[in-house]
């Protein structure tokens, strides 16, 4: 079988910001450089809904917030036995006010959540045996948020003692197979501070807010074959979602950029690859799909070829493909799975790449005694499959689940952790994601 490692991709719970960077290892630390203090936490909700979704065990650290504000701004995300709460607030900013300790007196033992009150988080040595202690009870990648690093430091008092936290914390997390956010406020540190944790992460991501108009801009990326750092993108937050502007076109109608970006992806061909296809560099991809520059009619021409499509889906929202009742064998095209590791999936696309469909068909096949690390996509709606030939077990929130022959799996929004063929044959399967 194919090793899971920590070479994992598993999904952010923002789509296009999966695009952007890849997506998370098993390992990674994320660094969120927040321009105000609050544009990091609707992705650490994003993230937490997915990683529950997934099935996963979520350490919430808050030095910030007392459990109750915090349970507020969770909302039903809170309504999880996959949670457990480090309330750092109450004993430290909080310094055991009544009002504060209340809250254990008067919260109900029935909620499924888990909530532990660190009675010295000034202690950063007491506040890293319960932290440590608590994951070691847990099974599988722990998932962690540390609320913030900010309010560590005005804890713990000097940058110093974060730098020497961190720089401990962040290599043992990693060897533990965790992903942890770590939310910093740009403003409250200096620039030597924020340089030297950004060089110990793993994944940096800088969060800014200029004239009403808010932006993301992927700093540092471990292990990903980038041409897009240090790119901003503009995005919006739209009731509980984050809505990047160029999915819509943000300037009217479809820019060629933003419709090459997304015939790549779905192909599952990364900017390098389709720069190695078409005879230019990465950067040049890179500066296509930002809208800097425009492809050369010889370089327009081979990009049609290598993704199989017609040169006007390039500059149209919607392909006529879509008005089709039947689609061909040559309508088909090979999907690339770059996120995970070589050989453990093959797939097809049974429609054109560049036909808006509601359901999207593609055929999927998983050679014998192979493990796949993650969901097969990065997708978050409903998804159904019907095992052709074979059969395949999904681990879904800890329990594993296996589909034989002529049976139908079917998702809502959650996102199985593994797909493991134990078999000596091929396992084949009609995978539908309906949008």
């Amino acid at each position: 079988m194919i090793n899971v490692s920590s070479s994992v991709r598993v999904t952010s719970g923002v789509q296009q910001l999966d695009q952007i960077f890849g997506g998370l290892f098993i390992g990674d630390n994320v660094i969120w450089h927040d321009d105000s203090g609050s544009l990091a936490t609707p992705f650490c909700h994003q993230f937490l809904q997915a990683s529950q979704a997934q099935g996963k065990p979520i350490v919430y650290v808050c030095f910030d917030r007392s459990p109750r504000n915090l349970l507020d701004k969770l909302g039903k995300l809170a309504q999880n036995e996959s949670l457990t709460i480090l309330d750092c607030f109450t004993s430290g900013k909080g310094a055991n006010a009544p009002t504060f300790l209340r809250f254990y007196d008067e919260r109900s033992k029935d909620e499924p959540y888990r909530i532990i009150r660190v009675e010295e988080p000034r202690k950063m040595d007491q506040f890293s045996d319960i932290l440590y202690g608590v994951h070691g009870k847990l099974q599988g990648d722990v998932r962690l948020v540390f609320e913030s690093i900010t309010g560590m430091q005005e804890i713990w008092g000097g940058e110093e003692h974060i730098l020497n936290f961190y720089s401990h914390a962040c290599p043992r997390l990693y060897e533990l197979n965790t992903i942890a956010y770590w939310i910093m406020e740009k403003k409250a540190h200096s620039p030597r501070l924020r340089a030297q944790i950004s060089q110990i992460a793993q994944v940096v991501i800088e969060l800014m807010i200029k004239r009403g108009t808010t932006s993301i801009t992927l700093l540092k990326a471990e292990k990903r074959d980038l041409d897009n750092l240090h790119q901003p993108f503009s995005y919006r937050i739209k009731g509980q979602g984050i809505t990047f502007d160029d999915e819509k076109g943000a300037k009217g109608g479809t820019e060629f950029g933003v419709r090459l970006r997304e015939l790549r992806t779905r192909r599952g061909i990364s900017q390098t690859e389709l720069a190695r296809l078409v005879g230019v560099t990465p950067s040049t991809i890179s500066q296509v799909e930002s809208n800097l520059i425009y492809p050369s009619l010889p370089a327009l021409l081979k990009m049609a070829e290598v993704l199989g499509v017609e040169v006007n889906s390039f500059f149209q929202e919607k392909s006529s493909g879509a008005q089709k009742v039947v689609f061909s064998g040559s309508d088909a095209t090979e999907i690339k799975f770059s996120e995970l590791p070589a050989g453990c999936l093959y797939g097809k696309s049974l429609y054109p790449v560049d036909a808006e469909l509601k359901a999207e068909p593609v055929l999927l096949e998983v050679p014998p005694h192979t493990s796949i690390p993650s969901h097969f996509f990065f997708h978050k709606g409903e998804e159904m499959g019907y095992v052709i030939s074979g059969s395949l077990t999904m681990r879904l929130k800890g329990t594993d689940y296996t589909v034989h022959e002529g049976d139908v799996a079917y998702l809502k929004t959650q996102m199985p952790s593994q797909w493991t063929n134990a078999g000596d044959e091929a396992a084949r399967i009609l995978w539908v994601r309906i949008h």
